[in-house]
């Protein structure tokens, strides 16, 4: 949940971009069949390949948790509803979708023609079994938060309401009837996420760890399909032949390569053996921005997402709001994106980027407050009992860019605060399963938007034991308001309730923002139409090289 501008704050809504970019080096680096032995006609072969930087943390839609997953669920998987090439929610599964008068039922009809990789029909039994597999508790689905939009699917999930009384309806095969808890605006871009993702019943009841590996248990029913999983090696995608739009997907393969080094990943795009290289997918080396700027084949678009520092609450130096403001306040965000992020990102000064509230503007506390950091410091050490902070550990996944952010940090909480810090890294998978137990002091994390509204960075810190709260914070009022701006059926009154609840977040700050997010990548000239979003989500569906 991680990303990341030319600044285009007027542009509200989700963007699309079809992309043209000079290869790095200024050689044409796509898959032409002449490199790669084949016709030597100058056609090129339709075979994509790409750096997604790390083994994903599952390809269970009901697990996935991370951007590195959802980039690969959204090429193998469909749900009713698609993000098209403009952001805007089509139908998909669905071939139609009917809504009440009140806005609180939609109605679902399935295409006859939408089959799951094995042959199976796509059915609306499917869809249900995959929404109450994330509802169901014992599951740990990390984002079951994102079913509490459906009538009943809170207390299901938190075992205060029966998952048979969740708005649910299998009407018959093709047809879903849902029920929402309340008026939901971007209902049908939530039916485009992954989390919303149907499950193949069958396949999943007869063997629960289907989704651990390619082979025949496997199935899905997107654009693509898996063909290959060599873990934290590599992933193959093949067109999908049971996909009901196939004739509109012109990539035959994808490959997905698991480098956790970007210069061995701008090293390989620059020998013509990726096609792509940088985000959404994985990153640039830092140090190579500046001269790819220069050259001019970098592409930088908005990002909806905030890189941040979350603090675990219950460590009991972490455990007062002043300390954790202190931290805050203490670093200097415009030094960061000018001096070692270099990719045109924003000092964040809140937890959510305005363009989410449709703002150029989005501003809670001052940049680089030294003095007001050691005043908050001292008081908050004298309410601690604590005649000085202890030495704070940050930890991070293994990446050359969150390494140079956190010695960054590091330097400027020793210089400012005169607070020890170590440092700490591991693999993404034990890094956040570790950062999920609360066996951290200090990790980032980057959250992007799943939509485009403030709610999906505020909706996480409503719960202390929310899936995605591995700060354990909690706050009643808060947390009314939260709820508040649930049933708020106006526009602008809705957007102020959900103001004064990030004001109380950036008072006790469970976080610290520390920027908004950029895309920022180069790309093989002869690759046309891929989709990226302002969320970070990438769609090949409709990708192709000349």
């Amino acid at each position: 949940m991680k990303k990341r501008l030319s600044i285009l704050f007027s542009m509200l809504l989700v963007m699309s971009l079809f992309l043209a970019a000079c290869g790095f080096g200024g050689s044409d680096s796509g898959s032409s069949k002449d490199k790669e032995g084949g016709s030597g006609d100058g056609s090129k072969e339709q075979a994509l390949r790409v750096n997604i930087n790390t083994e994903p943390f599952s390809l269970n839609p009901g697990l996935a948790n991370d951007s590195v997953s959802g980039n690969v669920l959204r090429q193998t998987f469909e749900g009713l509803t698609r993000l098209d090439k403009d952001g805007k929610p089509t139908e998909a599964m669905a071939e139609s979708i009917d809504v009440s008068e009140d806005k609180l039922t939609y109605t679902f009809k399935i295409r006859e023609d939408a089959k799951w990789t094995n042959g199976d029909p796509v059915t609306a039994q499917d869809f249900e079994y995959a929404w109450k597999w994330v509802l169901d508790a014992k599951n740990e689905s990390q984002y079951a938060e994102m079913m509490y939009y459906l009538k009943g699917g809170e207390a299901a999930h938190k075992g205060q309401g029966s998952i048979d009384d969740v708005g649910i309806k299998v009407v018959d095969d093709k047809t879903l009837e849902v029920t929402l808890d309340h008026v939901t605006p971007y209902f049908l871009e939530l039916t485009a996420f992954y989390t919303y993702f149907p499950v193949n019943k069958k396949v999943a009841e007869a063997n629960d760890k289907w989704y651990t590996d390619a082979g025949e248990n496997y199935v899905s029913n997107g654009p693509f399909k898996m063909t290959e999983w060599k873990h934290n090696d590599e992933i193959v995608l093949e067109a999908n032949d049971t996909y009901w739009d196939k004739d509109t997907v012109k990539l035959e393969k994808i490959n997905m390569y698991m480098i956790n080094d970007p210069n061995t990943g701008l090293s390989m795009f620059d020998k013509g053996e990726l096609d792509w290289a940088g985000s959404p997918l994985g990153t640039l080396p830092t140090d190579a921005i500046p001269q790819l700027k220069e050259k001019g084949n970098l592409n930088i678009e908005v990002k909806t997402g905030t890189y941040m520092y979350k603090f675990n609450t219950q460590e009991k130096a972490l455990s007062n709001a002043k300390v954790r403001k202190a931290l805050t306040y203490a670093i200097d965000r415009k030094a960061i994106v000018e001096n070692v992020t270099k990719a045109e990102q924003v000092p964040a000064l809140a937890m959510v980027p305005p363009q989410a509230y449709g703002d150029e503007k989005n501003e809670l506390f001052k940049d680089a407050d030294v003095k007001e950091a050691k005043k908050l410091l001292d008081e908050g050490l004298k309410e601690l009992g604590m005649s000085e902070l202890p030495a704070i550990k940050v930890s991070y996944n293994t990446d050359e860019g969150h390494q140079k952010i956190a010695q960054a940090i590091q330097d400027m909480w020793s210089k400012n605060l005169g607070i020890k810090v170590e440092l700490n890294n591991q693999e993404w998978n034990v890094y956040i399963d570790e950062l999920q137990k609360g066996n951290y002091q200090v990790g980032r994390m980057g959250w992007i938007g799943d939509f485009n509204d403030p709610i999906t960075f505020l909706e996480m810190f409503k719960d202390k034991d929310g899936g995605n709260n591995d700060t354990f914070w909690e706050n009643a009022e808060y947390k009314k308001l939260i709820d508040a701006s649930r049933g708020e059926t106006d526009v602008e009154k809705r957007l102020d309730i959900l103001k004064q609840a990030e004001q109380i977040l950036m008072d006790e700050m469970p976080a610290a923002p520390i920027y908004y997010y950029t895309d920022a990548w180069i790309q093989s000239d002869s690759l046309k139409d891929v989709t990226v979003l302002s969320t970070g989500d990438v769609q090949f569906k409709w990708a192709h090289f000349e």
